[in-house]
């Protein structure tokens, strides 16, 4: 008969897993979508009120 215990239980590693608002935490990722929001802000705002 094959032994299909386990034995002892790997020890937890002390860190949780990083989700999506880690890597929204980021400063560079957060300068980069500063800059699309305000490009895209401004293409609005030049078809509401120039076109």
């Amino acid at each position: 008969m094959v032994d299909t215990s386990r034995g002892d239980a790997p020890a937890p590693s002390g860190e949780e897993p990083r989700g999506c608002l880690f890597a929204l935490s980021q400063p560079p990722l957060m300068i980069f979508l500063s800059v699309i929001g305000t490009l895209l802000l401004m293409a609005a705002l030049h078809d509401l009120f120039i076109l």
